[in-house]
């Protein structure tokens, strides 16, 4: 039997034993953070001199911004008008998710502006045209990574691109599937740098705490606790009240029936890596197979509800370490920026932060230099951007089933109080290919 993603199931048993090489890259960059505080507090000096590191992380990073957000956002809207055809179960997901997403950017703003993430750093800002106090071979260096393509105007022409490509039916299938292929070749790259994530991380954490001592430690803790809180209370108020209200299921009941799944997300840092037996899972809830073949698979790419407090959250600490917090109008601007480039957030190994990066380049650039401390703890809160974006998900399904009445109650209540338990032979058997109506409400796949 194959899975999803075209693997044999022997094979996607022994990759499962052994470790994934995503996990290596998890265990350097923190090794690469602790060594960097460990540097930056022992010899301030030595590691000052190291900020070039992250500097060359960050310009790479800016390197991909544009493509990034140029394929997504023109793929982005084609999946759009591909999940609005599919009647009323489409539309009403798409609404919800627009609904949701925004409403978590607001959430991080909040708390954001509550617990001022970052006060008191006062980081020297970016700017890409100073060459004093930089090596001649590091600048040499340097300046071989290409400069940054300005967001906004990409931003603009893709929306004018994926709407012309709507317009033009039929005909603009085999373009729309070229850019799906060169998502795939951006991404891949992008995969590619992170793994200089820990050499970026090392060098930005160093610098950091070498200016300014323990104060930087305490604030990436303050933001990364802060994030954790976030996300809980985001779940358990928020999505579990919205729940409780329109179809009156506890939402610990629920998480306790995705159990499996959520040690699974926890262990790969990606909800991607649970897609498919949300499915079955969903489908063994009772809700029907087509809500749920169009809703996960969408909610996939357009539900980010972690992802969205984490940008917020993130850009305010990057903001106020820097010493130049936004006023309330950036906040907003920054914050519908978000809610569109965030659907290229999805699965992919460093596109949060390069959605990050393209938010502040694009209101404020001077603020990129403050990237190189999210880069350090990046990969600690990706966790909790997993399990809320997963969890919002499977409570997604659930509402929209409601909402269309395309849901057993009696199963539902069966399975959660446990009679009726999920088989896990039933998955296998039954979900080893994606069926056609997810191929048709997803974008292009991309690498967990």
């Amino acid at each position: 039997m194959a899975s999803q993603r075209g693997e044999s199931l022997d094979t996607v048993k022994s990759r499962r034993k052994g470790i994934d090489k995503s996990h290596y890259l998890y265990i350097a960059v923190i090794a690469a953070v602790i060594l960097g505080a460990l540097v930056g507090l022992m010899f301030p000096e030595a590691g000052k001199s190291l900020k070039p590191l992250g500097d060359g992380f960050i310009k790479l990073i800016k390197m991909m911004i544009a493509p990034v957000i140029f394929c997504t956002i023109v793929l982005g809207i084609g999946s759009i008008a591909k999940a609005a055809t599919v009647g009323k179960v489409g539309g009403l997901a798409l609404g919800y998710f627009v609904l949701m997403s925004t409403f978590a950017l607001a959430i991080g703003l909040v708390v954001g502006n509550l617990i001022h993430p970052g006060d008191g750093l006062k980081l020297a800002p970016y700017d890409p045209s100073k060459k004093a106090e930089v090596d001649s071979t590091v600048a040499f260096l340097l300046g071989i990574i290409p400069g940054d393509i300005p967001v906004l105007p990409t931003l603009f022409a893709a929306i004018l691109v994926g709407f012309a490509l709507q317009k033009m039916g039929p005909q603009g299938a085999p373009i729309l599937k070229a850019i799906g292929h060169g998502q795939v070749l951006v991404f891949r790259i992008l995969i590619m740098i992170m793994w200089l994530a820990p050499v970026g991380a090392f060098g930005a954490i160093a610098a950091v705490v070498g200016a300014t001592g323990v104060q930087a430690i305490v604030s990436m803790f303050t933001l990364m606790a802060a994030f954790y809180i976030t996300c809980a209370l985001f779940i358990v108020i928020i999505l579990g009240g919205l729940l409780k209200v329109v179809t009156g299921v506890n939402i610990f009941k629920l998480m306790k029936y995705l159990a499996r799944e959520y040690l699974l997300i926890f262990s790969t840092s990606s909800s991607e890596a649970a897609l498919p037996r949300l499915i079955a899972k969903m489908e063994h809830l009772g809700v029907s197979k087509p809500v749920v073949g169009v809703t996960v698979p969408t909610g996939y790419s357009f539900n980010l509800d972690g992802t969205a407090i984490y940008l917020t959250m993130a850009s305010l600490f990057v903001a106020n370490a820097m010493g130049t917090p936004l006023d309330l109008g950036a906040q907003i601007s920054l914050l519908i920026f978000m809610i569109i480039a965030s659907k290229g957030a999805a699965g992919v190994t460093g596109a949060g932060l390069a959605t990050l990066a393209a938010g502040l380049q694009a209101h404020k650039p001077e603020l990129l230099g403050g990237v190189g401390m999210i880069v350090g703890i990046d990969r600690f809160m990706s966790e909790a951007r997993a399990l809320t974006n997963f969890t919002g998900n499977a409570v997604a399904t659930v509402l929209i089933g409601t909402w269309v009445k395309e849901i057993d109650g009696g199963q539902v209540n069966r399975v959660l109080s446990g009679e009726t338990p999920f088989d896990e032979q039933t998955m296998i058997a039954g979900h080893g290919e994606a069926a056609p109506e997810q191929a048709e409400a997803r974008p292009v796949p991309v690498n967990a």
